[in-house]
């Protein structure tokens, strides 16, 4: 039986490890969550954005430009033309804050986009400059931090979620379970990982892989990258290229891209 977890709860799990830590601890197989790679045309705008308006700390990792949230990175890439997030299977992801009334009175003030959700108006989404990325976000009082990931939200076809659970538990380690809806009621399958969950919908439509949209794809963060190449290569799957060492850094980065469309990348010692 699939135990089912509230969001509040949710949100407390993901704190069982020190705020402060750069990347959350890494499951039985060696994986985290590493990053979520965006394309944002205004570099900039989008800094001050994910640091003065979410509460991100912007670091650097040679010519990565990322922000820092508790167990996740935000990475930032300039695009001049890239897709909307929304249309694709990568369709968006979440934070939780400790005060969500404060957060939205910054971007009331700041004159950043924002919405209230029209069944539960403790959850909502707020949308980066350009409003090609929408970030939901609710909250929780007893949060120790101000902020903390939650979740990345995935839509497969209805029929695909199962497949889709089950692939992301096998490759990458995650926890198949569910979790309480936040914006109304109802339930969500969702692969744990330590400080965020997975979660799957239904998608409606069809939809575009994520790879050039402005949520470009995912980042897990591995222990050792020629030994997690080794665990795919045992269940018939490989990188689309050999791992390779960024210049000038001790990162290594390789890339997949799973069934249904999502872009993966995969990296050893991301975090500075």
């Amino acid at each position: 039986m699939q135990k089912v977890l509230s969001a509040v709860t949710v949100a407390m799990l993901a704190w069982a490890t020190p705020a402060l830590a750069q990347l959350a601890p890494a499951n039985d197989l060696g994986v985290a969550l590493g990053h979520i790679h965006v394309t944002v045309k205004d570099v900039e705008a989008q800094k001050r954005f994910w640091t003065e308006m979410l509460g991100g700390k912007l670091v650097t990792n040679g010519q990565l430009t990322l922000v820092q949230f508790p167990g996740i990175f935000v990475m930032l890439r300039q695009a001049d033309a890239a897709e909307p997030a929304a249309g694709s299977v990568f369709d968006h992801f979440g934070f939780v804050y400790k005060d969500i009334a404060a957060a939205r009175a910054r971007w009331k003030a700041a004159g950043v986009k924002y919405d209230v959700g029209d069944v539960n108006p403790n959850q909502g989404y707020v949308y980066a400059p350009g409003d090609a990325i929408r970030v939901e976000v609710f909250g929780d009082p007893s949060l120790p931090g101000p902020v903390s990931m939650d979740h990345v939200h995935l839509y497969p076809a209805e029929a695909d979620i199962p497949a889709m659970q089950a692939w992301y538990a096998k490759v990458f380690g995650g926890f198949a379970g569910a979790r309480q809806r936040v914006a109304r009621p109802g339930v969500i399958q969702t692969d744990y990982f330590h400080r965020f969950n997975l979660s799957f919908s239904p998608g409606q439509g069809k939809l575009a892989p994520s790879r050039g949209r402005a949520i470009d794809h995912l980042g897990f963060d591995v222990k050792n990258i020629e030994e997690f190449q080794k665990h795919l290569a045992a269940q018939g799957l490989k990188f689309d290229a050999p791992p390779r060492q960024i210049p000038n850094i001790k990162t290594k980065v390789a890339f997949l891209t799973d069934p249904w469309g999502t872009y993966i990348e995969v990296t050893e010692a991301l975090a500075p």
